[in-house]
Parts: C-alpha cells; sequence; structure tokens
C-alpha cells in the first residue's frame, strides 16, 4: 500500500516515460490516478500502466480522487486552472514546464501554493542531470571566478514533423522559447544567477507541419530563437534553440550544450555525456575530462547500471518532489523558479517583437 498517492493530469508521452516510472520508482509512492481530456490517450496509459481509476476531466479527478499530490502534464493554457483547482484542495503540485502563459498567471500559482504551505515544483528535468549538479556545485564553489559569460545550445532536427498542441499560440504560448529554451534560461538561473534585460530574436520557418497521416496542420509559433543576455551580477549571456538544425537528431544525443567562463577557469556541460564534465583552469592548455563524482549520481535512491544515463536522470525531479511531501520542505526547483523563468520567456517575446533591449521584471 502506498502512503503517497499521485495522479497524473495530462497521460502523453512526456508523462508516462518521466513521470510515472519517476513516482513509482520512489518507496511508498505511487501513480493511482490518471486524466487525459482524450479517452484514447487515457485509455492507453491505463493499459500501460495498469492504473484503473481514469477521468478525461481534470477538474473532476481533483475533487473526487483520493490522492496527496499532482502532476500536470498538460497543454500549457490550462496549467493555471488545474494547479489552483488542486491547490485549494491542499494537493501538492509538480508543473511542466513552461509554468503559465504569462508571469502574472506563474506567480499567482506561486503565491497560492506558498499561502496554502503545500510543495510545489517546476519541472525542469535536466537540472538532474549529473554532470549539470556537479557543474552547479563547482561554479557555486568558485571554480570559474565569478562568472564572465554563460552561453547554451539546443539544437535538434525535428524536420517538418508536427508538434500537435505545442505549434498553437492559443494552447502554447510560446514555441521554441517556452518548450526548449525554459530549461536553458533555468541553466542560467541555476549556475549564474538572476537575468535582467535580454535582446532576443525568433524565426518560424514552417506555416505548417506535417502529421503522420500527411495531412497539414497550421503552425503560429517559432522555430528558432536566439538571445543575448545580461546576469545581475554583470554577467554576458548568448542563449540559442531550435528544433530545425539540420542533421543534429533529437533527444539526449543531440546538442545540448552549455558553457561558463571566468577569470579562473571554464567549464562545460553537455547533455550527451551525462557523467562527465569538460573544464580548464586558467593557464591551461586546453579542456580536460572531469568525472562526475559518485556522490552527484544518484538522487537518493540506489542507482541501477542497467538504465541508460540519458532516461535515469529524467527520474531524478519525481524523487525531489517525493522527498520535498515527505520533509516538509521547499521543492527545488519551485513553482518561485518557474515564475522566474517565465518572467524572461515574457521578455524574451517582447524583445522580439519590439526589436530591442527589454528589462526582465524580477521575481
Amino acid at each position: 500500500m502506498s502512503d503517497l498517492k499521485v495522479a497524473l493530469i495530462g497521460t502523453g508521452g512526456i508523462a508516462l516515460a518521466n513521470h510515472l516510472p519517476g513516482i513509482n520508482r520512489c518507496p511508498g509512492a505511487a501513480v493511482t490516478a490518471l486524466c487525459d481530456v482524450k479517452p484514447e490517450v487515457v485509455a492507453a496509459a491505463a493499459r500501460a500502466s495498469g492504473v484503473t481509476r481514469t477521468w478525461t476531466d481534470p477538474f473532476a479527478l481533483i475533487r473526487e480522487a483520493d490522492v496527496d499530490a499532482v502532476i500536470i502534464a498538460t497543454p500549457n493554457r490550462v496549467h493555471h486552472a488545474i494547479a489552483l483547482a488542486a491547490i485549494e484542495t491542499g494537493r501538492h503540485v509538480l508543473c511542466e514546464k513552461p509554468l503559465a502563459m504569462s508571469l502574472g498567471e506563474a506567480l499567482d500559482m506561486t503565491e497560492r501554493a506558498d499561502a496554502a504551505k503545500l510543495r510545489h515544483m517546476t519541472a525542469f528535468t535536466y537540472r538532474f542531470v549529473p554532470a549539470m549538479r556537479y557543474m552547479r556545485h563547482l561554479v557555486h564553489e568558485g571554480y570559474v571566478g565569478p562568472p564572465w559569460h554563460f552561453r547554451v545550445q539546443r539544437f535538434q532536427d525535428w524536420d517538418r514533423r508536427a508538434l500537435g498542441w505545442r505549434q498553437q499560440s492559443s494552447e502554447a504560448g510560446t514555441g521554441e522559447v517556452g518548450d526548449m529554451l525554459s530549461h536553458r534560461i533555468d541553466y542560467g538561473h541555476s549556475l549564474i544567477g538572476p537575468i535582467v534585460r535580454v535582446a532576443a530574436q525568433t524565426k518560424r520557418v514552417w506555416d505548417s507541419r506535417v502529421a503522420a497521416d500527411g495531412r497539414e496542420y497550421p503552425s503560429d509559433l517559432e522555430d528558432w530563437v536566439g538571445c543575448l543576455a545580461t546576469f545581475a551580477g554583470g554577467a554576458t549571456g548568448v542563449l540559442e534553440s531550435t528544433k530545425i538544425a539540420t542533421g543534429r537528431g533529437e533527444g539526449g544525443r543531440s546538442r545540448d550544450y552549455c558553457e561558463v567562463n571566468g577569470p579562473e577557469g571554464t567549464l562545460v556541460f553537455e547533455l550527451s555525456e551525462p557523467h562527465r564534465l569538460l573544464g580548464s583552469r586558467r593557464g591551461a592548455a586546453q579542456l580536460e575530462v572531469m568525472p562526475v563524482p559518485t556522490a552527484f549520481l544518484s538522487d537518493g535512491l540506489p542507482l541501477d547500471p542497467s538504465v541508460d544515463p540519458l532516461t535515469a536522470f529524467r527520474w531524478a525531479q519525481n524523487t525531489e518532489f517525493v522527498a520535498a511531501i515527505r520533509e516538509g520542505r521547499p521543492a527545488v526547483p519551485s513553482f518561485r523558479d518557474g515564475a522566474r523563468a517565465q518572467a524572461v520567456i515574457d521578455a524574451i517575446m517582447e524583445s522580439a517583437r519590439a526589436d530591442r533591449w527589454i528589462d526582465v521584471e524580477q521575481v
């Protein structure tokens, strides 16, 4: 019998690949309820998971299901409403990124969850890659000195494949900015500190995308984003993300790069190598491989060497969520971290529209 019961609201690929196994591997925790507005999707999730209690109305689930927490993996448009309903009934909430459709919504979610003294978490999954955890430790310990430069790249090749609700501004709010750059914005906040100013450009290459059956569906969101940033401490940033980098592939083996330079050294993270960094100190001739120490490889649960490390880190966010609930402490990253990223997302989109530098509202 599980002592912590969790509902998945939104049972698409992310929920089943990340959150379902992530929760179920935590001793004493289990996913016990499922919801998706598409009956065929929730039925498939029930077959795959063995969870028999299902709903097609998220608000009915929140009213009726005997659960302690909910995980929201729905289109961005309904994050705010579902989160508030869960908070009002005393459920802890883990929500996929981007947290909301606007900074106002994100702050409302944060403030209401805090007022209710509930645990809240934003699914910035890549924070839990062992190499990123180690990189954060080293930066904060002064390995590079006061950071000068921060740069990130997320390059994938999804070609013209249909993205479903993610290519509709009414459902997603933003395209590549909220979907993939949001994680890299969070890298910056976690490693360096607040981003205070941005100058950005976006581009949509495909006005329609093609589904597996050959039908075209309109797309009104950006396929590429490039951004210059200034951090509160004076460091500069360069951020770029796209799903149309031809030949780059997709997933964990595609380009996910993060570099920090300072007066004392340089550190480089690459997702495709989740158990090592590259680094060098002042005066070194070249970057050297830096294996991640054992202490940073585990999320507190036993390591399973049979599991691909590019899969295992995705479950660690759920370990953190469960631990925060049980220990009565804030989860990291929280809704407030999601709101900080949302402030940058909003500023990037405004900058791209206005073609000028924009100050980021500080959270």
